[in-house]
């Protein structure tokens, strides 16, 4: 099966000053369609900047980055954020729900950017995302009257909800309880399994690597 993500020989340097830091090294990495992968490795790892790499939100000094076969170096910035838009879900570690929209409002808002469905299928679309994540008798609530496990769910629908051939999870765990925590990975593992969605996620957790069905470990900028 091809790659759905492909990084090769990346490298990623960043000036500072009269410095140049390098964030990745040489990173090569091959993950397929339906895969369940975690990045994982210390904070200052390079976890969270090969995320950026394969969500289209940065790009490479050197080496190479293929998204859904489309390679991305030279793409301008309206072809990365339609790229973005339309194959890629993001679930942020502080939600970025909009607090002044309700749950079915936060989770319509990708499809209203891409401007595909009707409205009366774009209402069906977010009822079946939202249930799916178990939140239908929360639907007109807004961020502020949920828990933090509730709406890391939205964040899920909301990721979900346009079809992305991939989700990232940038710790997606780390602003929750244990026991919620694992929920949130357990709800993950099933859309994945159900849905053969492709997720990578950024983690440090022990609990939270058990359960990835790939474990690519990232130390000092480079794939260990």
């Amino acid at each position: 099966m091809p790659a759905i993500v492909e990084l090769n020989n990346v490298v990623k340097e960043y000036p500072l000053g009269k410095l140049v830091v390098t964030a990745l090294h040489d990173v090569s990495i091959a993950i397929t369609k339906g895969e369940f992968t975690a990045i994982a490795g210390p904070s200052g790892s390079g976890k969270t900047t090969i995320l950026n790499m394969i969500g289209c939100m940065d790009v490479p000094t050197t080496g190479t980055v293929k998204i859904d076969g489309t390679l991305t170096n030279n793409l301008d910035d309206h072809a990365l954020t339609t790229l973005r838009l339309n194959r890629i879900g993001f679930i942020f570690q502080s939600f970025n729900l909009v607090n002044v929209l309700d749950v079915r409002q936060n989770v319509e808002f990708p499809l209203l950017l891409q401007g595909k469905l009707s409205s009366k299928d774009r209402k069906l679309r977010v009822e079946e995302m939202v249930e799916k994540v178990g939140l239908t008798k929360q639907m007109t609530q807004r961020p502020n009257e949920l828990s933090g496990g509730q709406r890391q769910r939205v964040a899920i629908a909301r990721a979900l909800v346009t079809n992305p051939a991939i989700v990232l999870a940038d710790e997606p765990t780390a602003n929750l309880d244990s026991t919620t925590g694992h929920a949130i990975i357990e709800l993950m593992r099933d859309l994945n399994a159900n849905d053969h969605t492709t997720f990578i996620f950024s983690t440090h957790d022990p609990k939270v690597m058990e359960r990835a069905t790939r474990l690519i470990m990232v130390a000092d900028g480079k794939v260990v």
